[in-house]
């Protein structure tokens, strides 16, 4: 049986609340130490029966987090998150209370419900279920499509006067749709360009398998440029060992991650559309050969949350995530005592890189992990301190390193930078791989990636 708008932001609601309770402990606790419980519990007054889940914190539910964070907003949140997270704060308490009590939830109310549940997850690095939520999202989609397909089946259509010219076909034989807008899922399609889902063979054909991905896409100069660079330089022969993608949002930044993810794939030349072109201005003999990739997508990854491996490995930081993404459990062996300890593992990165080379390593959304390391926040990830140190760190061990590529996204508008945290680890950021990188912008105001 189909479910329900009513159940989905229900379900939505219960990931959201799985998500929050870290986070909301977490960034109370840095503010008001071991009594933020007090403090927690004057934003539900009136209630004893949130009052006392207050107390205990694994039944506390979304409507008492998203309560606490708005009233603390001023003191704790803002610090981390930005006005955009404010005003879905704002929209999830109304959207809950809509739940609770019952009222009819339509399929753009409830799309848009589960929409904001998600940026909020992303913003808070709650990957899990921010994924979880995402897939409701679409099948939601799919749902209200194939609800409307019917409707329109159903109607009968009237003669129209006139008789159209005997050589005229009709527009639909004409202009025949792609297969996502026809299946109903052109927004998921539209927008579902995700780095991290691609690294984890989840995403959408268009966006998982190089060849389709290179048929949709434009090769604008930005692009070409810098898929010259990569190969260029992870065949040892020139090109920037580190490159800082800053556009506004949508401006291209994962599109050209992917592209430079699917080129160094180990597809053949042959088979990516404008790749030939690439390779002959990069005076190259051909694509580079096994190259080691690593992906680190900041809203993905927890830093408050250890991550364990299919082979057993319990990675905690950055670090360990890219050594044991390029050498498996032989690679975090090289960093574990940092990884474990959340101390920054010096040249043992330049030793990492140059006995995997060639190596493409891809760090999205950065200041969104970056930015919940705060003063106080005592996480496994390590410190704010640490995190830049690493930055530097990393940039200059893949500039000395062999057939090494550093690509890192850094976001241009305030929606994605967050609150006072975000601002400072966007410029020490930039100012830790500043030394190093070549700036870069995917495309000029007149062209387009699709």
């Amino acid at each position: 049986m189909a479910k329900t708008n009513h159940t989905r932001v229900g379900e939505a609601l219960e990931l959201l609340k799985d998500g929050l309770l870290p986070f909301v402990e977490r960034e109370m606790r840095v503010l008001h130490g071991d009594g933020w419980t007090d403090v927690a519990r004057q934003s539900v007054p009136g209630n004893d029966r949130l009052v006392s889940r207050v107390k205990s914190l694994p039944r506390v539910d979304a409507h008492a987090l998203l309560a606490i964070m708005w009233d603390q907003w001023n003191v704790v949140f803002k610090n981390t998150l930005g006005q955009a997270e404010r005003s879905i704060v704002s929209e999830l308490r109304d959207t809950r209370n809509r739940w609770a009590h019952q009222e009819a939830i339509n399929a753009d109310d409830a799309y848009r419900s589960l929409d904001s549940i998600e940026r909020l997850l992303l913003a808070i690095s709650a990957g899990e279920q921010a994924a979880k939520v995402g897939e409701s999202k679409h099948e939601l989609l799919r749902t209200k499509y194939e609800q409307q397909r019917r409707d329109e089946k159903k109607k009968t259509i009237a003669p129209i006067e006139g008789q159209p010219a005997g050589n005229l076909r009709p527009w639909r034989e004409v202009v025949v749709p792609h297969k996502d807008v026809a299946s109903g899922r052109y927004q998921q399609a539209e927008f579902a360009a995700d780095l991290w889902q691609v690294y984890q063979n989840e995403a959408a054909s268009e966006y998982q398998h190089p060849v389709e991905f290179f048929r949709r896409t434009f090769i604008t100069d930005g692009l070409r440029q810098l898929l010259v660079n990569a190969l260029r330089r992870l065949g040892g022969s020139g090109g920037d060992p580190v490159v800082e993608l800053q556009t506004n949002f949508g401006g291209g930044k994962t599109h050209s991650m992917l592209a430079l993810w699917h080129m160094l794939s180990g597809a053949k030349a042959g088979d990516l559309a404008g790749v030939d072109n690439v390779i002959t201005e990069a005076e190259v003999k051909g694509l580079p050969q096994n190259v080691r990739r690593a992906v680190l997508v900041g809203t993905k990854i927890s830093p408050g949350k250890p991550s364990k491996k299919e082979d057993g490995t319990v990675v905690h930081t950055l670090w360990g995530e890219i050594a044991w993404q390029l050498g498996g459990k032989e690679g975090y062996e090289m960093v574990r005592g940092d990884d474990e300890n959340a101390t920054n593992p010096g040249d043992t990165l330049k030793e990492l890189f140059n006995k995997y080379s060639p190596c493409l390593i891809l760090i999205d959304e950065w200041v969104a992990y970056a930015r919940q390391l705060h003063e106080g926040s005592d996480l496994p990830a390590g410190t704010f301190d640490t995190q830049f140190t690493f930055a530097q760190t990393l940039s200059e061990s893949a500039k000395v390193a062999k057939n090494t590529l550093l690509v890192v996204s850094v976001p241009a508008s305030d929606n994605e930078i967050g609150g006072n945290w975000g601002q400072q680890a966007l410029a020490r950021l930039k100012n830790a791989i500043g030394r190093v990188e070549s700036s870069w912008r995917p495309a000029s105001p007149d062209e387009g990636f699709e």
